[in-house]
Order: structure tokens, then sequence, then C-alpha cells
């Protein structure tokens, strides 16, 4: 419609226009409501989804443990797998001046070379 159009319209017939225009928009904003609290109430409830829609997995996936590779030697049951953030024990070692390697576990290969090598138990030296 053009703006003369309206220029030219009696004040009921600008009125009664209106009205329309109203409710016609009334109309058109409860169906656009009422499809998107569909769209909302498939997202909430899975089991209403589309086949299509793939579904979140809720569980982690597991992964494999992390052998520790570091050991406190004052109380053994500290270690610490050089992972995340430094052992506080470890912190406060390295603070007094030794070194990363000194707390490094072995593998039980080294062990076994380093006891050849020493003639017998490290226990003994």
């Amino acid at each position: 419609m053009k703006r003369h159009d309206l220029e030219s319209m009696s004040v009921d017939q600008l009125w009664s226009l209106h009205q329309l225009v109203a409710s016609m928009l009334a109309g058109k904003i409860s169906a656009e409501k009422a499809r998107l609290d569909e769209r909302l109430r498939q997202l909430v409830e899975p089991d209403t989804a589309p086949a299509n829609v793939k579904k979140m997995p809720h569980a982690r996936r597991p992964y494999p443990q992390v052998l520790p590779k570091y050991i406190n030697p004052l109380q053994p049951s500290e270690t610490w797998a050089g992972r995340g953030k430094q052992a506080r024990w470890l912190t406060a070692q390295l603070r007094s001046g030794k070194k990363l390697e000194d707390f490094q576990i072995r593998p039980s290969s080294h062990r076994k070379a380093a006891r050849r090598e020493f003639g017998g138990s490290l226990s003994q030296h």
C-alpha cells in the first residue's frame, strides 16, 4: 500500500486496517511461538527428537591410568605423574637445591643394571 493511499483513508478505515494488522500479527506471533516451543521441547526431551539428531554422550571416555614418574624418598607413598601442577613435596625439594632427576622412578630394567654394576643390592652402598 502506498503512502498516499493511507493519507486518503478516513479515520474509520485506518482504524479497521490497524485492527486487521494487529490480529494478523497476533496469529503469526502465536504460530511462531508454538513452533519454537516444539523445538525447545525436542531439545529438552531427547526421546522425542528426530532420528537424524545425534544424542550427546553423558559419560566421559575412559582414560588410561597414568603411572607415577617421581617419588618422594622421605614419604614413598607420595608420588607425582609429571602432569598438572607439581606436587608440594617436589616443589619444596627443588627449592632446596635438588634436581628433578633425583626423584625419578627408574624402570625395573635400570635397577637390575645398577645392581650388576655395583655388585649386589643398592641398599648396601
